[in-house]
């Protein structure tokens, strides 16, 4: 139907504006008739588009959300891998080739149990070689040692030498004495000569014996002998007469003469038996610690051939074996891994990597529950047990390891693991929960809302911001820019009571996710099953009634030629 056949409002077309409007031949004898029949028309539609949308304006279609009175706990979301709590590496401190494995993966083992064996024929010929050095080095030592009582010998010989050349010495010149008395007293002379002949008899004695053992010269026993008989011939001389004590005197002089000399060479001698003992007594402390360097490197080669046989230094499980019969590993600056152990499979724990905007909220004891890909319906819990204050940047990205300790007495989970964990950070117990939506929300229609005890205010035509003072006439919303939904933070809600809103004002407790826990300030009052408002439906109605108004034909408003284009 043309828009000129559209009838009434009442459903109804007028006989007679039908016959002008479908009668052609009548336009050109009364076109104003025809031109005010169709604003007519046109007015009365928009008439009734108005009063249409006011009186839906009038009755706002609230979304609403019922307050729920429960448990709201703050949650940090991470992911992280499960591992065993105490892994214990077992490496090798020698070099070698393996040539025996007595575990594998899986494998149980106890302390001290053997896991797997190098090769020990180096290491068993580095303590044959050892040993071999210790035995030379004991009898280098030995040697030593004679030598060096040899020399204590030589020192005795060369002593006793050296006092009895002394003692010729001083014999010599006590019968040069002698002799001077002689002319004096023959008596006194003869005397002294008889003591002379004792020493020299005395001497000769004891170079037999030092010259049958060879540590005096043939020289020295000639001169001994030498002495006696001039002893002899000295008493002699004194008891033939005076006069030949003084031809004897001379001879004595001399002889005490040879025997200083003699004496001098005896004690350079004995200088000469001290210097080598000193040389043999160095060389038995030599070989004394060449005996310790050896027996060192006795014990560092035994010990090295222990370690060719890997012990496990704990009980525990086998989850890793790196090494294979006929690997050769190389124990240099880096002990090298041979077998992983876990302790004990029945504790384990998860490191977390926990972002830095929230790492801040994370304590010890903080309840942990995560799940596994490998058990999707499973939710295992643990505890906090450490925040690692080491952080881990990647990409520009700060982590902070989070250690959670859990209990896995069934063994379902495994190392590696990826878990997917929410660490409950903060809890309210009991505490009215609405959706963050409630607190942000703010009327945009017009209409009456009661405040606090009921008392009611008018916000006829004003949407939220468009106040003439630029202030939402239900007061700041903690959903604005300028603040943030956050514990501690005041705000208010608007529930729905009897097709009304009430403002109760109320503060933030704990914030979660789309859910908020509050209290509520002053004499308001807030109950579980309030149905508190998160939107409505007029802000929409209420735009396009202020822009259809503004675009009224009758009105005469600036945009009534595009309504009309809008009609057609």
């Amino acid at each position: 139907m043309n828009i000129l056949e559209r009838p009434s409002s009442n459903g109804h077309t007028s006989g007679r504006v039908e016959t002008i409007l479908l009668n052609p031949k009548r336009w050109s004898k009364y076109p104003w008739r025809a031109i005010a029949a169709a604003v007519l028309i046109i007015a009365i539609i928009a008439t009734g588009v108005l009063v249409f949308r006011a009186r839906s304006a009038g009755k706002a279609a609230f979304i609403t959300t019922p307050v729920v009175l429960q448990d709201l706990v703050q949650t940090v979301s991470a992911t992280g891998t499960v591992n065993p709590q105490n892994t214990i590496d077992v490496g090798t401190q020698v070099s070698g080739t393996i040539s025996e494995l007595d575990v594998d993966y899986n494998s149980k083992v106890k302390k001290g149990q053997v896991l797997a064996r190098l090769d020990p024929t180096e290491l068993q010929q580095a303590l044959d070689s050892a040993k071999a050095g210790l035995a030379q080095a004991q009898a280098q030592a030995a040697a030593a040692e004679t030598t060096a009582a040899g020399a204590a010998i030589g020192i005795d010989t060369a002593n006793a030498s050296a006092q009895a050349a002394a003692a010729t010495a001083r014999a010599a010149q006590e019968t040069a004495q002698s002799s001077q008395q002689a002319i004096a007293s023959a008596e006194t002379t003869v005397t002294k000569d008889q003591s002379a002949l004792q020493v020299a008899q005395l001497t000769v004695s004891r170079d037999h014996t030092l010259l049958s053992s060879g540590y005096i010269a043939q020289a020295q026993a000639d001169n001994d002998q030498s002495s006696l008989v001039a002893a002899q011939t000295a008493l002699q001389a004194a008891q033939s007469a005076v006069g030949q004590a003084r031809s004897q005197a001379a001879a004595s002089v001399a002889q005490a003469q040879a025997s200083a000399a003699q004496t001098t060479s005896q004690a350079d001698a004995a200088q000469a038996a001290r210097i080598s003992a000193q040389g043999g007594s160095d060389a038995a402390a030599a070989s004394s610690a060449a005996i310790g360097i050896q027996e060192a490197n006795v014990q560092q080669a035994e010990t090295n051939l222990a370690h060719s046989v890997i012990t496990s230094p704990v009980d525990g499980t086998v989850i890793a074996r790196d090494v294979s019969v006929g690997t050769t590993v190389a124990a240099s600056l880096q002990t090298p891994t041979l077998f992983a152990i876990a302790q004990n499979l029945a504790k384990m724990e998860v490191d977390l990597a926990v972002g830095e905007p929230d790492i801040g909220s994370v304590r010890a004891h903080d309840t942990v529950n995560f799940n596994v890909l490998a058990y999707p319906n499973r939710t295992f819990t643990g505890l906090v047990s450490q925040v690692r204050k080491n952080p881990t940047t990647i990409s520009n990205v700060v982590t902070y390891t989070t250690v959670v300790l859990v209990g896995n007495n069934d063994q379902a989970l495994l190392p590696g693991m990826t878990a997917n964990a929410t660490i409950n950070v903060q809890k309210a117990p009991d505490a009215l929960v609405v959706p963050l939506a409630a607190l942000s929300y703010t009327p945009s229609f017009s209409g009456t809302y009661q405040h606090g005890a009921g008392a009611k205010h008018a916000a006829t035509g004003v949407t939220a911001g468009a106040a003439s003072n630029g202030a939402a006439p239900w007061g700041a919303t903690i959903g604005s820019a300028s603040s943030a939904i956050v514990p501690g933070a005041q705000s208010r809600v608007f529930v729905e009571r009897n097709g009304k809103l009430v403002r109760v004002p109320v503060s933030v407790t704990l914030v979660s996710g789309t859910q908020a826990a509050v209290a509520t300030a002053g004499d308001a009052t807030l109950v579980a099953g309030d149905q508190v408002v998160t939107g409505d439906g007029a802000a929409a109605p209420a735009r396009a009634q202020h822009t259809q108004a503004a675009a009224n034909p009758l009105t005469g408003g600036a945009g009534g030629a595009g309504a009309m284009r809008g009609l057609h």
